[in-house]
């Protein structure tokens, strides 16, 4: 799940780039463990700054124009870049156990419940 352009631009200015775990809520569901990644995608040759959302789960559908809220509990690794597109996935892996493990440790865990992932029952949040 890609954040869009206006997004990436209210992001702290002075966020590193890199890897990143928490968790993550589309609309009013459940609320998953992440990996997140702040930066140009080098291996790619982005031009323009990107914030990149991994949800580990598996959605049953697409949820395009859905509100994505996003905790950021930890870091992993700076971004870098890669030779192959075989060491690119092999990384986005090792980024993903990662943040499994360290999402299942308490100090972490508790902020999965946090009333942040809830959104008031019928208000609109950016026209939807």
């Amino acid at each position: 799940a890609n954040f869009s352009e206006q997004v990436v631009e209210s992001f702290p200015s002075d966020i590193s780039t890199g890897i990143y775990y928490g968790w993550a809520c589309v609309g009013n569901g459940d609320v998953h463990k992440m990996v997140l990644s702040i930066g140009w995608n080098p291996f790619y040759k982005n031009i323009k700054k990107s914030v990149e959302t991994h949800i580990i789960h598996t959605f049953k559908e697409d949820f395009y124009g859905e509100i994505l809220s996003i905790v950021i509990t930890g870091y992993i690794r700076p971004e870098k870049n890669f030779d192959s597109l075989e060491a690119l996935i092999s990384a986005i892996q090792e980024d993903i156990e990662e943040a499994k493990k360290q999402l299942d440790l308490p100090e972490h865990r508790k902020l999965k419940d946090d009333n942040f992932f809830r959104l008031p029952e019928g208000k609109i949040v950016n026209n939807h």
